[in-house]
């Protein structure tokens, strides 16, 4: 991208260059709509200027609270070349919690749409901060065209997203990301992904969930075709979606597999173009990479993991995948990674510690959380840098392939031992007829905590608790069986499709 009229990219640049370079060709599919490159350019920056007209400025905060549309595309790259910072909120948040977001960041802008309209009319009158609110998709700001965005004032270290995070304790914190920080991650996945112009990546990840928001950053700096849906809600339609745009990688998250994996008619979709399937949020049960490769025969599957203060800290080469199925990979390239210990003690193969990421990626910080960001943030090996203390306990093994255990928070202690859920719910998910599992720690006189596990079962599946209890038994030491299980029609999830553990606390 030498080209570009930037000697030191940002993220818009990824836009400018592939309009430049393939001004005609589709950049994205919405349902019946096709937009070219020229045409989303063109929008953000009519969006860019309207946004200065009205008073944002360098370093503002904008808040998109949209599906996944063209308009909240647009509104995402508008922001960016507004030199304002860009935040997008999942359209399924609450009231309540929009108005923190916006009081939080102090934004100076709402991107929002009209059907939306009951949740942010309130939190955006009582708004002492906001310059402008945009309700698409009939405001003229987000079908304006120019052909110039504004005058660019930022440079590569200044802040391009506020990413906000579930917040399963407390408030939420927006984690800061500099355009360095997603320049990198997107030049490391789409790397590894071996990402081409010619692919067509679908989009049925929310664009609030930078897993989601990646595919169309990773997308538009290839020049490839992006394929947005708003979920996978009907999957019948997204399939279809799938076969007949060609789609070639296929992102998704371990609930959508598990779908997926119920489906009957799946032989009647030809799957044929399919490269690659990545999977993050959580490694894949081993029944579902078995479901994978039956499904898409042809394609590459890429496990991962991350977290939003880094965006991503690993992927399996899928040459490794029979081999070390339960692993989630080695280090994206240009990332560094270890254990240590509770006394800050570097680790070696197969102990149990706290995964420190270094790197481009890690973050700026929690916006306005100094204390939150110092015990993420700390000194690293080397003098004035600092390093991310992830919060997940993970081991190594001897060839230096990364197992996540457990986040620090969720880790059950029951008679004086530690015990991962994951690794429970790695045996629940490969019980014959079990779709999905989560596993807890509840409080226990004698045991201090004991182990619960909440199973959803496959349609038609007559399991019962103590069938579950025998098949744990087999396989996990007596201290990790679960005292408790509770078969359930559903889990709680985020709108990432995550599931939602304090729900079940």
């Amino acid at each position: 991208m030498a080209d570009m009229h930037s000697a030191v990219p940002q993220l818009q640049d990824y836009l400018e260059y592939s309009a430049r370079r393939l001004p005609d060709k589709i950049a994205l599919v919405c349902g019946e709509k096709r937009y070219s490159y020229l045409t989303l350019d063109g929008r953000a920056n009519g969006l860019a200027h309207t946004l200065v007209e009205r008073g944002v400025s360098r370093g503002d905060r904008v808040i998109v609270f949209a599906d996944n549309t063209v308009d909240a595309v647009v509104a995402f790259w508008g922001v960016l070349k507004a030199n304002a910072i860009v935040s997008m909120v999942s359209p399924l948040t609450r009231a309540d919690k929009l108005e923190y977001y916006l009081k939080d960041c102090r934004a100076a802008a709402l991107i929002t749409e009209n059907h939306l309209q009951s949740v942010w009319r309130e939190p955006a009158s009582r708004s002492t901060w906001l310059k402008t609110v945009i309700v698409g998709p009939t405001d003229p700001a987000l079908s304006l065209e120019r052909e110039a965005p504004p005058v660019r004032r930022n440079i590569d270290i200044d802040l391009a997203s506020i990413i906000y995070t579930s917040g399963s304790t407390g408030d939420p914190k927006g984690v800061m990301l500099t355009h360095r920080n997603m320049l990198t991650a997107a030049t490391s996945i789409t790397s590894y992904l071996e990402n081409v112009e010619d692919d067509v990546i679908l989009g049925v990840l929310p664009l609030a969930f930078d897993y989601g928001l990646y595919q169309m950053i990773m997308a538009v700096r290839t020049g490839a075709r992006l394929v947005l849906e708003r979920s996978f809600a009907y999957p019948a339609q997204v399939l279809t979606a799938m076969v007949r745009q060609g789609v070639t990688g296929f992102p998704g998250v371990p609930t959508i597999f598990a779908v997926l994996a119920e489906m009957k008619t799946l032989s009647d979709y030809d799957f044929s173009t399919i490269r690659y399937v990545s999977n993050t949020a959580a490694a894949l049960p081993v029944k579902h990479i078995t479901k994978l490769r039956e499904l898409f025969p042809l394609a590459r599957i890429y496990s991962m993991y991350g977290l939003t203060e880094c965006k991503r800290c690993t992927y399996l080469p899928p040459a490794d995948i029979d081999r070390k199925p339960t692993s989630v990979g080695i280090a994206i390239p240009n990332t560094e990674l270890w254990l240590v210990d509770e006394d800050d003690t570097k680790l070696g193969p197969n102990q149990v510690g706290q995964l420190v990421i270094r790197g481009a990626t890690v973050m700026r910080g929690y916006w306005e959380k100094p204390e939150a960001t110092a015990k993420k943030l700390k000194p690293g090996p080397l003098p004035g840098e600092f390093v991310l203390y992830t919060g997940d306990f993970c081991r190594l093994d001897d060839e230096g392939y990364l197992y996540f255990v457990g986040r620090m928070d969720d880790i059950i202690k029951s008679r004086g031992e530690k015990v991962a859920p994951k690794e429970v719910e790695n045996v629940l998910y490969n019980i014959k007829g079990v779709r999905d599992a989560a596993v807890i720690g509840v409080p226990d006189d004698i045991l201090g905590q004991a182990v619960k596990a909440f199973v959803v079962l496959e349609q038609g599946v007559g399991l019962t608790t103590k069938d579950i209890q025998r098949e744990c038994q087999a396989k996990l030491e007596a201290f990790m069986v679960p005292k408790y299980v509770e078969i359930v029609p559903d889990l709680p999830k985020t709108t990432t499709g995550k599931i939602k553990k304090t729900d079940l606390k």
